[in-house]
């Protein structure tokens, strides 16, 4: 089970650096800061956007270390 958890928390951390990764470099469609282009990217593209697959990778290592700690 400890495999488990460990693939867990380093997919989480790889998707973290994805998504800051890509808020870097992604283009957005509006917006004139790379801020409000990230934002806009997200309300439209959900999870394939950096900010959702940043949030996403921060909680993928969230649940694996409380799942170490509580599990």
């Amino acid at each position: 089970m400890l495999g488990l958890v460990s693939i867990f928390i380093i997919f989480g951390i790889v998707l973290t650096a994805w998504g800051i990764y890509r808020m870097k470099t992604d283009d957005g469609i509006f917006g004139k800061s790379q801020k409000s282009k990230n934002i806009f990217n997200l309300l439209l593209m959900g999870e394939a956007s950096g900010i959702g697959q940043f949030l996403g990778g921060i909680v993928c290592v969230i649940i694996g270390i409380a799942y170490l700690l509580f599990g």
